[in-house]
């Protein structure tokens, strides 16, 4: 009798434990408070499910006793520490229409009361309620402080006011506008001009989003989905960083709304897809994101690249080369053929050192044309291809046209197959200065890479002129301090005896508002300058390793990654921790 009690107390309670496990917000705590029981809560809950409507609203239909409108908002301003406000006492011109329109003020059934700085005060009667305060999140870009009110109330008043916007309670909140007109060549410009801005609270949205951006100095945009959460990170300073969380059922939306500006196939899901769009600034500056939608398992995946020409403006001092480093590859590109090949994982900034120099040689008596998949900065003086796979327009294809257009500079994106390596070798044989990048972990690493491709070591001996190994370190802030280390740490850094003499001093990050508290303001190029000398073409062409090239770099005063990092550091320009993070020993 005891084990037959024993099982039903265990059967009852397992099953309390079913009903808690499915409550959410409101309902559990009103449970948890023993406001109401476990089967009232049930009900409650089934209500919701069948009835498709929100919680609060199926507690009052069960007319259950002690619990109305004025009790549950009593509960949830003591429960939940939220003031309270009786709503009998409010205005129609109190309301804040300017910073969320009327039409989401219906949808959500909440009231914008009054905006302190980043802080809205919003009346509503169920604080529990994740999915408006992530919608006001999304629309306001502001910290959504609740105001309790009590429901009834709440639902007259709205009934009272909805004539401000009459005929649109029911229309959709975030319906994207003119996403189906026709298409024109202007289409994937996204104007930023404050006179002209789509009410669309998406189309605001990613506006502010791309802006904000662009003026924080990030190189990339995420925006990802999850089964449950949708977030967007910046990438700055090579960093990835979350900021912001729109509501999950936004990410269609934003797809959408991205796929369509850059003249991507907003039908197909299934595959990845690559497009371009343009932002237009108030002052008429043109800044383009190069756009790539990946399908995930639960949505499509975009990532935007910001590709800013007036870096390539810059020139090559601001890049970061050193003094030796930047005579060895100004030589390199005076000279009238060969290849030049820049190194490195992606996002190391090699497309940009590769633009710096053809931006010296981009003169009215050079001829420049360039191959690339896709081209990511547009300049002025400089022939351009889009490699096109599905149109036949491979790099081979455009290599082989180059050659008949009377080139002078030939500049190939990236060499990722043995044809693409044998044409591009071919014309730096015979007379035309090449350029292209590869990716390897460093300089010596590229003879290497290109003998497993196939490429015959007596064409890479006579060809390649100049390789450069390159990675990119986070600057640090003006608010960085001077540090001490141990001989021991400092040494096992990569430091030797002779650079310990007490010259220099190295710092460590600190953070301020103007790096926003990481320490570190921008980036600063790392690299490895080789030339390739008469000695490292012997051991080319007897089949020597990448570890025998090494070695002869080193006895011809090639800095290694690690040592051009560790010159940045007694600069002053970057820390221990930032080069031990981007290069190997």
């Amino acid at each position: 009798m005891n084990d037959l009690t024993n099982n039903l107390n265990f059967s009852s309670n397992a099953s309390n434990k079913n009903i808690d496990d499915s409550l959410t917000g409101l309902i559990r705590a009103l449970k948890q408070h023993e406001w109401i029981s476990s089967a009232t809560a049930k009900l409650v809950i089934d209500r919701v499910a069948t009835q498709k409507i929100v919680p609060i609203e199926a507690l009052l239909l069960e007319n259950i006793p002690n619990i109305d409108a004025a009790a549950v908002a009593r509960f949830c301003a003591e429960a939940f520490s939220h003031a309270f406000l009786d709503l009998s006492a409010l205005k129609k011109n109190h309301i804040l229409i300017d910073d969320i329109d009327v039409k989401a003020i219906i949808a959500l059934k909440m009231i914008p009361l009054k905006k302190r700085g980043t802080q809205i005060y919003i009346a509503m009667s169920d604080p529990t309620n994740l999915a408006v305060i992530n919608q006001l999140q999304f629309i306001t870009q502001c910290v959504i402080e609740p105001v309790i009110v009590e429901h009834n109330k709440l639902l007259l008043w709205l009934n009272k006011t909805s004539d401000l916007d009459k005929g649109n309670a029911d229309s959709e909140l975030f319906e994207l506008q003119d996403d189906t007109t026709q298409s024109t060549a202007e289409d994937n410009i996204l104007s930023f001009d404050t006179s002209d801005v789509d009410d669309a609270p998406v189309v605001k949205f990613l506006q502010s989003i791309l802006l904000d951006a662009y003026n924080r100095g990030a190189s990339d945009l995420h925006f990802e989905p999850y089964e449950k959460t949708y977030r967007i990170r910046y990438r700055i300073d090579g960093v990835l960083s979350e900021i912001t969380t729109p509501p999950a059922n936004m990410k269609e939306r934003i797809a959408a709304r991205l796929k369509i500006i850059s003249k991507i196939d907003i039908s197909e899901k299934r595959i990845p897809q690559d497009g371009r769009m343009k932002m237009k600034m108030n002052n008429g500056k043109m800044i383009d994101f190069r756009v790539s939608s990946l399908p995930t398992l639960f949505g499509e995946k975009i990532v935007m690249r910001i590709l800013d020409s007036s870096q390539v403006q810059i020139g090559i001092d601001a890049l970061g080369y050193d003094p030796e480093q930047k005579t060895k590859l100004l030589n390199a590109i005076g000279r009238p053929y060969g290849m030049i090949l820049v190194t490195g994982p992606t996002g190391s900034g090699k497309t940009v050192s590769l633009y710096s120099c053809l931006n010296i040689l981009n003169r009215p008596g050079i001829n420049i044309s360039t191959a690339e998949d896709p081209a990511e900065i547009n300049l002025p003086g400089i022939n351009q291809v889009n490699i096109n796979d599905k149109a036949g327009l491979t790099f081979p294809v455009t290599l082989k046209a180059f050659l008949r257009q009377d080139p002078d500079v030939i500049m190939v994106g990236e060499i990722r197959d043995l044809e693409t390596a044998d044409i591009a070798i071919k014309a730096a044989q015979t007379g035309h200065l090449v350029f292209s990048t590869l990716h390897t972990n460093d300089a010596p690493a590229t003879l290497t890479r290109l003998l497993n491709m196939g490429v015959l070591a007596f064409n890479i001996a006579s060809s390649i002129i100049l390789i450069t190994g390159q990675r990119l370190a986070r600057r640090l802030c003006s608010c960085k301090k001077a540090a001490t280390f141990s001989s021991d740490i400092l040494k096992s850094a990569g430091f030797k005896d002779s650079d310990l003499d007490g010259s220099w001093i190295p710092y460590v990050p600190m953070g301020c508002e103007v790096c926003g508290g990481t320490g570190y303001k921008g980036r600063v190029g790392i690299y490895q300058v080789m030339p390739i000398t008469e000695a490292m073409q012997t051991i080319i062409l007897a089949n020597g390793s990448s570890l025998d090239i090494e070695r002869q770099a080193r006895l011809e005063g090639v800095l290694s990654l690690r040592d051009s990092g560790l010159l940045k550091v007694k600069q002053g320009v970057t820390s221990i921790e930032e080069v031990l993070s981007v290069t190997n020993l």
